[in-house]
């Protein structure tokens, strides 16, 4: 090449969802969101909370592609963090060394960051406790990362076998983290409606002590369990 590639290519603007579908969604279990996704939405089970305690959160995707041993592209996205965005960094699975750690974590805080996730690795576990933001990864290693590039900011990631876009909402309990594609909101919105009063409805029957689902019962009866000696 005549000239060196960039460091960073980042788009600026993107879609993003509305308070009022934000709002829709806080404080919704992550099991009920991939239930209105029909099953599938979640990352690898690998990604989990790195503070127990620390784990709700719901914004929107602000995507990073690191690559391994590199973070330049989260220091490139601080500057555009809007209130209620999610940092999400695919590192491509490289665990050697962390992408993050909790300066970098107080400042995304700062920007207006709700959370962060990556399927790499996150280091300063009791400065992370102590800053408060909701961070989920594939594990912790003291190692820090370079701030060579390239990477990209706001374009398509792939994250622990799930694909996302900026704008998308991802979601976090200590279940794990859920991504809601852009174009779906609406639709996930309106089924959860449905799966939160068949929950509750359920949970009411539970505490008052059913023991076998009625569906069950219907399947012994029916000859859809076949007993043998």
């Amino acid at each position: 090449m005549i000239h060196d590639p960039p460091l960073i290519r980042l788009r600026r603007t993107v879609p993003r969802p509305t308070e009022a579908q934000l709002a829709a969604l806080r404080g919704t279990p992550t099991g009920f969101v991939v239930d209105a996704m029909h099953g599938d939405a979640a990352f690898s089970r690998d990604i989990k909370p790195i503070v127990a305690d620390q784990a709700s959160f719901c914004g929107v995707a602000v995507t990073c592609q690191v690559g391994p041993a590199d973070n330049l592209a989260i220091f490139a996205a601080l500057p555009l963090l809007q209130p209620s965005d999610v940092i999400v960094a695919a590192a491509g699975e490289f665990y050697g060394t962390a992408v993050v750690g909790d300066l970098v974590l107080g400042m995304a805080k700062n920007g207006g960051a709700v959370g962060f996730v990556t399927d790499g690795c996150v280091r300063d576990v009791p400065g992370i406790r102590d800053v408060g933001l909701p961070c989920f990864a594939a594990g912790v290693t003291p190692n820090s990362p370079a701030k060579t590039g390239p990477g990209t900011v706001n374009l398509p990631v792939t994250l622990a076998g799930r694909h996302v876009r900026p704008g998308d909402v991802v979601i976090g309990d200590q279940d794990g983290a859920v991504v809601v594609p852009f174009e779906e909101i609406d639709r996930v919105i309106a089924a959860l409606e449905e799966i939160r009063a068949a929950e509750a409805a359920l949970v009411a029957k539970v505490q008052g002590g059913l023991k076998v689902p009625p569906w069950v019962e219907a399947m012994h009866r029916d000859g859809r369990v076949v007993e043998v000696d």
